[in-house]
């Protein structure tokens, strides 16, 4: 969803064969190059490899990490050389280019440094490059796909790039995966990338990327995850997601957006997840869950939408998180029909000026698997309700936030069914009388804040567990310490 990037690196490495393995290579006659390459390789590196010894085993192709192939006219060579989540450091030398037969690179999850070197780009052979997750710096090679047109899988995400990215990206024809997240990039989009026909999925978020987004996205048809999150995009979201017929994951939070929800993207069939929070985009949220019945999450928080149309999630059956906190909405309390997202797992809808709190409490309590719910900020100086008024069941309960709302009335003894709790806010209201045992009872709660609030009496000796570990209850509240531990039973003060 922030989001999926390892999916496809895991996908493809089973399935691809290049011959030979590490153990069945020893009978290969092995070239000079490629041992020269290796030795060149470690001898860069500040950090060994255990069996990497042409001393003690001089058939490199049984070194860990190393795969050579029987290849037509040019005998056994290195085609893989796969050494992610080693803890190597250092850098990567020159020589490491002599390997011109490799199809597989994976250098990832280390501590490398510096720059990549530039004759690594003219590999003509490679299909998978994977620098991420070290501490590469500079600026990415302007040559890249220059020289070779093979590569499907390109990973350069969580490291310390700069610059701007490289127009010739445009020639990587056969590029399938692109993760230049997590990086110090700067610029806009270059036009060349929207050719890439085979592009699945391009994730470049965490970056200082600017400028509008251009509508040349909506070329790549074959798109499915696409995430842009963190970045400082600005402008309107174009109409562009009818050509996304494969698009199922779009993050565009975080960024500088305005205007509204584009029709094609409110209508996308295809569409899982949409994340587009912490933008400056307004309108009434209008998604068509008729067209878009494969919709499991919505991430629309922090912007400036006016209103949740009613009925517009109601056939949105396979949603499991809602995220609406911190909009303006005017449309008083949520639509009735909430209650027929029966997958529903997560729902923010904190500081939406949402009213009747009874009425929510009601709908919500028919979506049974709901584990997570945020309403703070809301339903100010209402009544909070007790079971007499209505019967509210959440069984499945394990975050509850209902704080800065001053809410009137006593604790809610509702909350003595919900036993999977685990985070409970109810501070800054105007809640009085004591707090109930019981609540100390809940095996699993870790956090709890009753702090701003009127509370009398003792404190129940249940509760000295869940306090000792991150907990607030004595702001604004006129409690004493009890002497003996108290029977807890539900709607017992």
């Amino acid at each position: 969803m922030g989001f999926h990037s390892f999916f496809l690196f895991a996908i493809l490495i089973p399935y691809i064969s290049f011959g030979t393995s590490t153990h069945e290579s020893q009978n290969l006659t092995s070239s000079s190059n490629d041992l020269e390459a290796l030795i060149g390789f470690s001898n860069c590196l500040e950090s060994a490899i255990p069996d990497w010894n042409s001393s003690t085993s001089p058939d490199y192709c049984t070194w860990s990490g190393v795969t050579c192939d029987v290849l037509p006219r040019v005998g056994a060579r290195v085609v893989r050389l796969e050494l992610g989540s080693t803890r190597l450091t250092g850098k990567i030398c020159e020589s490491l280019a002599g390997l011109d037969q490799l199809r597989v690179l994976n250098l990832s999850h280390n501590f490398f440094t510096g720059s990549l070197p530039d004759n690594l780009f003219h590999l003509q052979n490679l299909e998978i490059m994977d620098f991420s997750n070290n501490h590469f710096e500079g600026s990415i090679n302007t040559v890249v796909c220059s020289f070779f047109t093979r590569l499907r899988v390109f990973k350069l995400s969580n490291n310390f790039f700069s610059g701007e990215i490289p127009g010739n990206l445009g020639n990587c024809s056969s590029l399938q995966h692109l993760s230049i997240n997590a990086n110090d990039l700067s610029g806009s989009l270059p036009e060349s990338i929207f050719q890439l026909q085979s592009l699945n999925e391009l994730d470049m978020q965490d970056n200082k990327l600017s400028g509008p987004l251009s509508e040349g996205v909506g070329k790549l048809s074959n798109l499915v995850e696409f995430d842009i999150s963190n970045n400082e995009f600005s402008g309107i979201l174009p109409n562009i997601f009818g050509g996304l017929t494969r698009i199922k994951v779009f993050s565009a939070g975080s960024n500088k957006f305005t205007g509204q929800l584009p029709a094609s993207l409110v209508n996308s069939p295809s569409l899982q997840i949409l994340i587009v929070n912490n933008n400056s985009l307004g309108g009434s949220i209008n998604l068509n869950c008729s067209a878009m019945k494969n919709l499991t999450s919505i991430g629309l928080g922090f912007n400036q939408f006016h209103c949740l149309v009613p009925g517009s999630l109601s056939n949105c059956l396979r949603l499991e998180a809602i995220g609406l906190g911190l909009n303006h909405f005017n449309c008083g309390g949520i639509p009735v029909n909430f209650k027929n997202l029966q997958s529903l797992t997560q729902l923010s809808l904190s500081n939406t000026r949402l009213h009747n709190l009874s009425a929510t409490l009601e709908v919500l309590s028919h979506c049974r698997n709901l584990s997570t719910l945020g309403l703070s900020s809301n339903f100010h100086n209402e009544e909070m309700p007790q079971p007499q008024d209505q019967n509210l069941e959440f069984n499945n309960l394990k975050v509850f936030l209902l704080g800065n709302g001053q809410i009137k009335g006593s604790f809610p003894k509702w909350l003595c069914g919900c036993k999977m709790l685990q985070m409970l806010d109810l501070s800054w209201n105007r809640l009085t009388g004591s707090i109930p045992s019981w609540i100390g009872k809940f095996n699993n709660l870790y956090y709890l804040d009753l702090s701003n609030n009127s509370f009398t009496g003792k404190i129940p000796q249940s509760l000295t567990m869940v306090l000792s570990h991150q907990g607030s209850i004595g702001d604004q509240n006129v409690l004493s310490v009890p002497h003996s531990h108290p029977v807890a039973r539900c709607y017992e003060a």
